[in-house]
C-alpha cells in the first residue's frame, strides 16, 4: 500500500500526538524497516547541523549464514534537521551504546514494533481517513520507495538507502511508475507540431 505524502505527514503528526515516543519511531521509518530503526543506537545519530544522518543497521535479509554479520553493518541514512535534533533530545545524555529509540516508559522497543504496538498504529490509520486492513506501518516505507521513484532518484541509490535490492524494486513498484509519472514522460515525447496555443516565433534567416 502506497500512501500520498500529505498523508504520510498525517501518519507521522498523529502518531505524535498520541504518543510522542511512539510518533519519533515512526518518524524514523519512513523509509526504513521497523525492526531496524528500533536496532539504533545513540552513536548511530550523526547530527550534522546541515546535513545529519543515521547509520541504520542492516536487516540482515538474505544473509544467509552471514545473517548475523550482516545484521552488525550500518549504512547513511539522511534526515532532516528537524528530525535529528528531536532525536538528540530524545538520546538525552545517554551512553553511545544505549538505543537512540525508546518506549514511552524508557524500555527499548520489542525486535517487531509493529506487531506491539498494531492496535494504536490501526488508530492512527483510522485517525487519518484510511483503512487498517489496508495500510501498516510498512505504507511509510512503500511509499518512501515511490516517492524517491517518481523524483528520479536513481534506482541503485534509492535500493541502496532502503537497505534492498534493484531488481526488487523493479519487480514490486515498477508499475507505480507507470501509473503515476505520466507528466515526467510526457515531456520527453516527440512534438511534430508545437503544442496547442504554444506560439510560433520564426528564426531570422
Amino acid at each position: 500500500m502506497v500512501i500520498p505524502d500529505d498523508r504520510v505527514r498525517e501518519f507521522v503528526s498523529t502518531a505524535y500526538a498520541l504518543d510522542e515516543k511512539l510518533g519519533l519511531l515512526i518518524d524514523v521509518i519512513t523509509g526504513a524497516r521497523p525492526s531496524q530503526a528500533v536496532r539504533l543506537r545513540v552513536e548511530d545519530l550523526h547530527g550534522h547541523p546541515v546535513r545529519p544522518k543515521l547509520m541504520m543497521p542492516k536487516s540482515g535479509k538474505g544473509g544467509g549464514r552471514n545473517r548475523a554479520q550482516k545484521k552488525a553493518e550500518r549504512y547513511s541514512v539522511p534526515v532532516t534537521p528537524q528530525l535529528a535534533q528531536r532525536l538528540k533530545e530524545a538520546a538525552g545524555g545517554r551512553a553511545d551504546d544505549a538505543p537512540l529509540l525508546l518506549q514511552s516508559d524508557g524500555s527499548p522497543w520489542p525486535k517487531h514494533p509493529g506487531q506491539h504496538c498494531h492496535r494504536q498504529i490501526d488508530k492512527i490509520v483510522t485517525a487519518i481517513g484510511l483503512d487498517p486492513a489496508v495500510v501498516t506501518m510498512y505504507a511509510l516505507r512503500h511509499s518512501s520507495i515511490v516517492r524517491m521513484l517518481l523524483a528520479n532518484v536513481p534506482i541503485r541509490l534509492i535500493a541502496s538507502l532502503h537497505n534492498t535490492g534493484v531488481a526488487m524494486i523493479e519487480r514490486n513498484y515498477s508499475r507505480y511508475i507507470t501509473e503515476h509519472s505520466d507528466d515526467i514522460s510526457r515531456k520527453a515525447l516527440l512534438q511534430h507540431e508545437p503544442p496547442s496555443g504554444d506560439n510560433i516565433v520564426a528564426l531570422a534567416s
